[in-house]
């Protein structure tokens, strides 16, 4: 008889120096013991129900998963405009960005489910962004994975900081990340000597993994079921990797 995936989940309120924040936990509790981990960072509009379902897909893999809360608890931008400013306020201070992701981290380094010595980091557009930049601050992880992030690199030097393995999930028609963000992006990691990989999903644009951002490529932002699939097998193969 198989057990079956019982997920354990909850909201989580934790701080970064006087900031409260609220992340969200999922682990599957009919299985024993710790178990490699992995954070999520959210996409512009804050910690949603997109995230906490991805945090429990992946706790049926197995993993120990916490989505973690850049911005705030309870700040959660309704609009494109609010959103826009959320995330920009961090995009363009990016110790910031990397402090807070350093303090979801911890978050889930210190959870008694996590072996410490198997985490990653995944990142959802803006969070891909952010799980590049914590891997830029030198965490001690084991890998990252940006899901149509942004590529850009402000402090290229920063990449030789770099220990963790990097996978950027990119979709190859993505408006919003500019050919020279991405030759910027392959540059820093080869000049760091980072070990990396880049795969570009033809016919995928901005937010290929997000199930409510419509089908219409033109608007620059859509949901591609392929991609979203093929993305989600290359993440759970770096994962056998990186964890093995």
């Amino acid at each position: 008889m198989v057990a079956r995936a019982q997920i354990h989940t909850e909201a989580v309120e934790y701080k970064d120096g006087d900031t409260v924040l609220e992340g969200f936990s999922a682990y599957d509790e009919s299985i024993q013991g710790k178990r490699p981990a992995v954070l999520i960072v959210h996409q512009w509009k804050g910690l949603t129900d997109y995230e906490k379902k991805r945090a429990e897909m992946l706790a049926k893999l197995g993993y120990n998963v916490f989505a973690l809360d850049i911005y705030g608890k309870g700040v959660r931008p309704q609009d494109p405009k609010e959103a826009g400013a959320q995330a920009g306020k961090y995009k363009g201070n990016r110790e910031l960005l990397r402090q807070r992701a350093n303090a979801g981290l911890a978050v889930l380094k210190n959870h008694k489910l996590t072996d410490t010595k198997k985490v990653a980091a995944i990142g959802y557009c803006f969070g891909g962004t952010t799980v590049i930049e914590l891997a830029r601050s030198g965490a001690d992880i084991k890998g990252v994975v940006s899901f149509h992030g942004g590529l850009d690199s402000p402090k290229p030097e920063d990449g030789k900081n770099i220990k963790a393995r990097v996978l950027a999930l990119h979709g190859a028609d993505d408006p919003n990340v500019p050919a020279k963000d991405v030759a910027a992006f392959e540059d820093e990691m080869r000049n760091a000597k980072v070990d990396w990989e880049l795969v570009k999903y033809g016919g995928a644009v901005h937010s290929f993994t997000d199930w409510n951002a419509g089908n219409d490529n033109s608007k620059g932002a859509a949901y591609n079921e392929k991609a979203d699939k093929r993305s989600w097998e290359d993440m759970k193969q770096f994962f056998g990797e990186i964890f093995k």
